[in-house]
């Protein structure tokens, strides 16, 4: 109501204005200007003529107007009139549109920094003629949310795994000052109790190296930019090459690989990139998979693409699990006295080169039988 009174106000005061302009207009040319004007006239558009005067029978001369020329002077006043009516117009509409636009503009700004600030109800800040754009700002607001949520989520389990080794560096520390100290004490110990005292210290300090190399992890992770240098991969040559660096931990474990590729499958991609992806799924199929079973991998075309599966047995991962599994700092296995997984990047890196390659990674598990899957263009 208040916007359309401000309207037809201008309005009226346009037409007074208008109308003002005019009577100025015309009192300069009646008053001030009078015989300049009359001059110019009579000039322009005033003829004389001789004539038999009808009155005395006489020949005169006769003061007439020059209807021709006076048509033309119409012609252009009148066109003159109608565009600077039509000028007047435009500039006005346009003027007022952009304060119109400027005002809802502004008007929008306010109410959506007033639905991203506070949580009343979407339909007491939005008009019924913005629910377009309510619907769309709730959208948006939604997702910001879900992200703010998964970031303080993700900076939580980096506190904690922080925390966790750190606490857990101080306990092979000890023990290898400990055991060192009694070894540096009893030079004269017997060789087989200094044999386990030397075995115990060595073992503390490989899990020590092991816990420095998690915080290395993280901070790489923090600092590095993936650039991928992509180029054609031998991938039947990397998964042999990349099953072979990995027989000690396999036959410590009594895992047997399974490998079901064709030698002349190949991918474009980066070499050292998915050889880290593939090295992460493998590492991650030995930790969490029984003893003595076997690890599958196959690797099978589709359309303009080459899915890769790694397949293990062990125990079912849930389904609330298997939605965080790709998170950044996620472990299966929370238990930090174990020796499996790390600082929870393995996963959440993989998922990132796959995805620069164009591709995808999920993860499945039931029965007792987990996969991964990996998906790359051709």
């Amino acid at each position: 109501m208040k916007h359309k009174f401000s309207f037809y106000l201008k309005l009226i005061v346009s037409i007074c204005a208008g109308l003002l302009f005019c009577l100025l207009l015309y009192y300069l040319v009646d008053t001030i200007w009078n015989g300049a004007v009359l001059d110019w006239f009579d000039k322009n558009y005033m003829h004389t003529r001789s004539a038999v005067l009808n009155e005395t029978g006489q020949e005169g001369f006769i003061r007439e107007p020059n209807w021709y020329q006076l048509k033309n002077l119409m012609l252009r006043v009148l066109s003159f009139t109608v565009s600077l009516w039509i000028l007047s117009v435009y500039l006005i509409s346009r003027l007022y549109a952009s304060r119109k636009e400027q005002a809802a503009l502004h008007k929008t700004g306010d109410m959506i920094r007033l639905c991203m600030t506070q949580d009343n109800d979407i339909s007491y800040i939005f008009p019924e003629e913005y629910a377009g754009i309510s619907a769309q700002i709730m959208q948006i607001k939604s997702q910001m949310l879900r992200h703010e949520q998964i970031l303080k989520e993700e900076a939580a389990r980096k506190n904690d795994l922080i925390t966790y080794l750190a606490h857990d560096l101080k306990t092979p520390l000890t023990s290898v000052i400990g055991y060192l100290s009694l070894l540096d004490e009893a030079p004269d110990m017997p060789a087989e109790q200094k044999a386990r005292y030397t075995h115990i210290a060595l073992d503390k300090a490989n899990r020590l190296e092991k816990l420095i190399n998690e915080f290395f992890e993280i901070t790489r992770y923090n600092l590095q930019q993936i650039v991928l240098e992509k180029e054609q991969v031998d991938l039947y040559y990397l998964l042999v090459q990349l099953t072979d660096e990995f027989y000690p931990a396999l036959t410590a474990h009594g895992n047997t690989v399974q490998l079901s590729v064709d030698e002349n499958c190949t991918v474009y991609g980066d070499p050292e990139k998915l050889a880290r992806v593939f090295n992460n799924l493998l590492k991650n199929a030995i930790y969490y998979s029984y003893p003595d079973t076997p690890i599958e991998i196959t690797a099978e075309y589709g359309t303009d693409q080459i899915i890769i599966l790694i397949r293990n047995q062990g125990k079912t991962i849930s389904k609330q699990q298997l939605t965080s599994i790709f998170d950044k700092f996620f472990r299966l296995d929370d238990a930090r006295t174990t020796n499996t997984g790390g600082a929870g990047l393995g996963l959440a890196i993989a998922r990132e080169i796959v995805t620069l390659h164009g591709g995808s990674i999920t993860a499945e598990s039931a029965e007792e039988l987990t996969t991964f899957r990996v998906v790359l263009p051709l």
